[in-house]
């Protein structure tokens, strides 16, 4: 059932893609088998406690399972994904959710953009049109707010990107060996907090398309949630720019090897 799977071959570099898990046994299967023939090496998938069938419905497919002991929230689950993926010697990493909101059809274009050398981070942008966004079932609430944060995080950081908060992404191996992705948040905000590092530690960021569907299986937090990422995602932005002005060092955006347990937060 799974396209080009070698969960055994850990020993040569290749591509991997890495799935967050929590109660996806309903949607796992369908995502895989969109996948490209011949695109991804091997699948990890990191299980962050689920409740349901998510672990035995994976390992039936030959996915390459971590199970957590105790949930470690969205941002936590993502740092064990690029933690394993790295260990397996993962040239470039593709993220999706097991959900089958994205689709997962692109994941052989966002990794020629990375292979070419034209970016070194590529985001899958459902907002190609407001018409598609709104149809495919982006709630009205999730679409505005979408539309002030990126334009808002395009400016401070000096991007032009269509969606900053795409649950498809790629890196090549150097972004993830690079940021400290480790002194990020466990919780939604690690995703913002890697973008902007991306930019701090000068990666190119680009992005592409990707359909979404929105449906009863697919993840999604409620407006509560959402407003608190919005406004930690303010807060990322401000860290950004107080440590460009070497007013305030947060230790998100320095390098590795200056890394120490008397950090700033």
């Amino acid at each position: 059932m799974l396209h080009a799977i070698s969960a055994d071959n850990t020993l040569k570099r290749h591509t991997i893609a890495v799935m967050p898990a929590y109660n996806a046994e309903a949607t796992i299967e369908r995502t895989l088998k969109d996948i490209p023939k011949g695109v991804i090496d091997e699948v990890i998938l990191v299980d962050d406690c689920s409740t349901d069938k998510t672990v035995e419905v994976a390992k039936s497919l030959g996915v390459t399972v971590i199970q957590h002991d105790q949930n470690l929230g969205y941002g936590g689950n993502q740092k064990t994904c690029y933690d394993h993926a790295i260990a397996h010697g993962a040239d470039y990493v593709v993220m999706i959710h097991p959900d089958y909101q994205y689709d997962s059809r692109i994941m052989g274009a966002a990794i020629e953009f990375l292979r070419l050398g034209i970016c070194d981070v590529v985001l899958g942008s459902r907002i190609r049109t407001r018409r598609e966004a709104l149809q495919g079932g982006m709630p009205v609430y999730k679409y505005l707010a979408n539309r002030v944060l990126t334009t808002i995080e395009n400016i401070a950081l000096g991007q032009n990107l269509g969606d900053f908060h795409s649950g498809f992404r790629a890196y090549s191996r150097k972004v993830l060996t690079t940021i400290p992705y480790h002194n990020n948040s466990n919780d939604f905000v690690f995703d913002s907090e890697l973008l902007a590092q991306a930019v701090e530690f000068g990666f190119r960021i680009g992005d592409i398309p990707v359909p979404v569907r929105y449906f009863d299986e697919a993840s999604s937090i409620n407006f509560r949630r959402s407003t608190q990422y919005g406004i930690a995602t303010l807060g990322v932005l401000a860290k950004f720019f107080l440590h460009r002005l070497d007013i305030y060092s947060s230790q998100i955006f320095r390098p590795k090897e200056t890394e120490s347990s008397n950090d700033q937060d």
